[in-house]
């Protein structure tokens, strides 16, 4: 098997704390939302380039404090961006990890951790202050 795509559902409980999170910080786009019917929880998808998370309000969908690691690169880049947005809920550091990877983590108003992980080079990252996480 060969996969095309993977896409996390993360449990969420509160729609406008969740568009705050990921939509006006972390820079995603609401592709879609869906509801079942009048006054039934939301199911929606979340993208950032090609990011994507499906979010639901659904009981049975996931359960809070999921933990999804994302390797890609411009880590450092995407990491100044969201320092920079001064969220108030969120500072997440730079770290150099044990794995050898250049990688920081968000937590999201429901206990659900993605970090952002790129492999490190010592000539691309030397010049990065990192946190000091034990």
């Amino acid at each position: 098997m060969r996969a095309e795509k993977i896409i996390p559902i993360l449990r969420i409980f509160d729609k406008q704390k969740t568009k705050e999170f990921y939509v006006e910080w972390l820079g995603f786009e609401i592709v879609w939302e869906h509801y079942f019917d009048e006054n039934t929880p939301v199911y929606m998808e979340v993208k950032r380039e090609n990011m994507i998370f499906h979010l639901s309000e659904h009981h049975g969908d996931g359960t809070p404090g999921t933990h999804v690691a994302i390797w890609g690169e411009g880590v450092p880049q995407y990491h100044k961006e969201l320092i920079d947005k001064k969220y108030k809920y969120n500072r997440p550091g730079l770290e150099k990890t044990f794995y050898g990877a250049v990688s920081f983590t968000v937590i999201d108003p429901f206990g659900n951790k993605i970090s952002f992980e790129e492999e490190y080079d010592e000539a691309k990252h030397k010049d990065l202050e990192f946190a000091l996480i034990h």
